[in-house]
């Protein structure tokens, strides 16, 4: 082999280490419906390639509601079984169910305290998820809160408190309507609100641990509610809640505050229509970022996490594309919005009454006793 032959070969065994790390896959899945496929693919992804020269991010979406965030964890599963040095999965967006469940089974890894925005969320979501400790393992991509949508033509002084809400009730009857709790998590997280307004011990709601006994304590809560059924309509989903209020057959209703002013933006809705959100509670939900334990791209992961929880891109892609309330602190996006639009997402419901008003949902085993104890109590 003559001298310049050598050179050229020493050369390109030394660039092809360098070559290989930056041409990197990055494997998103997310659960959730097609746009958050498609925020991936046509926003955010794009957006870390032109900044990562050699990263193609691939996203792909495993479908709505917890049954996406059950088919990621399978996935994750399946390969710990198999005993695989790495997974195919870089980052995942998954649901508070599953969250909890991928941390208390060592699935994830814990990556907030050396992301460069993990300090930028500090509400309680960051650090629970359904009565789980997930601090550190977690980035919430976005926040949804349910509150009370209301039409101020009607109802002048929006009730404040459940209490407050109850009294309106029964000066009004079926002026009220909300979904129960078969037609979507709106109706159900107003139950959870009536259960932490009235029951005896909210915390040990949210934060566990389960205890049947904290269960049989809300009985009479129920009951309380099944009266104020009476009064009221039951509106056929989250939607409906929305519809009914157009039609004029209601006048107050729990709704997830994106789809309200989603609705208003499209002008499906009345743009007079306002929000409350009652000072004793009601949950929201957010959903996660979260990178498995053996992700095969760790510092690319988080990085790109970095780049969709930094306060610029929670601005433009979470609040101005989805009218989604930001994954991280409000205050740390106030600088890169318009006055209108944020004037537009925290009119009614500003950051001083999230941090109030707004709950995690209870625990998972509460989650699931308190709709049961609805079947039992309020429906029979």
């Amino acid at each position: 082999m003559d001298r310049r032959t050598f050179l050229a070969t020493a050369a390109a065994l030394a660039a092809t280490p360098a070559l290989a790390q930056q041409r990197v896959t990055l494997n998103v899945l997310t659960a959730g419906d097609q746009n958050m496929v498609d925020y991936i693919t046509d926003y955010l992804g794009p957006m870390f390639q032109r900044q990562n020269p050699g990263v193609t991010v691939r996203a792909l979406g495993t479908g709505p509601g917890d049954a996406g965030s059950q088919r990621i964890w399978e996935r994750l599963e399946a390969q710990r079984r198999a005993n695989t040095n790495s997974v195919d999965v870089d980052v995942a967006v998954v649901h508070q169910t599953m969250a909890g469940r991928m941390v208390a089974e060592g699935l994830l890894s814990r990556f907030r305290d050396q992301a460069s925005t993990g300090q930028l969320a500090t509400s309680d979501v960051t650090r629970n998820a359904l009565g789980q400790n997930v601090d550190g393992f977690v980035l919430p991509m976005f926040n949804s809160q349910i509150a009370l949508a209301y039409n101020p033509a009607r109802v002048a002084t929006p009730p404040r408190t459940f209490a407050e809400l109850e009294n309106w009730v029964r000066q009004n009857p079926r002026r009220f309507g909300y979904n129960g709790i078969r037609g979507g998590m709106s109706g159900v997280g107003f139950v959870f609100g009536w259960a932490y307004a009235f029951g005896p011990d909210q915390k040990r709601l949210i934060e566990g641990p389960f205890d049947a006994e904290a269960v049989s304590a809300l009985t009479p809560a129920f009951q309380r509610l099944r009266e104020f059924n009476r009064n009221v309509v039951i509106t056929p989903g989250n939607a409906g809640t929305l519809d009914a209020m157009n039609r004029g057959e209601i006048d107050i209703g729990p709704v997830w505050m994106d789809m309200f002013y989603s609705w208003q933006a499209e002008g499906r809705l009345n743009p007079a229509y306002r929000l409350v959100l009652p000072e004793t509670g009601l949950p929201g939900q957010p959903m996660y970022y979260v990178i498995p334990a053996r992700a095969a791209n760790n510092d690319v992961a988080r990085r790109f996490i970095e780049l969709a929880t930094s306060p610029s891109v929670q601005a433009e892609g979470i609040v101005r594309r989805f009218n989604w309330l930001p994954g991280i602190d409000a205050q740390h996006v106030r600088q890169h919005l318009d006055q209108q639009t944020w004037d537009r997402l925290f009119r009614d419901v500003g950051p001083d009454q999230l941090a109030r008003g707004a709950r995690p949902m209870p625990q998972a085993d509460f989650m699931r006793a308190l709709q049961e104890a609805y079947e039992r109590v309020v429906l029979n």
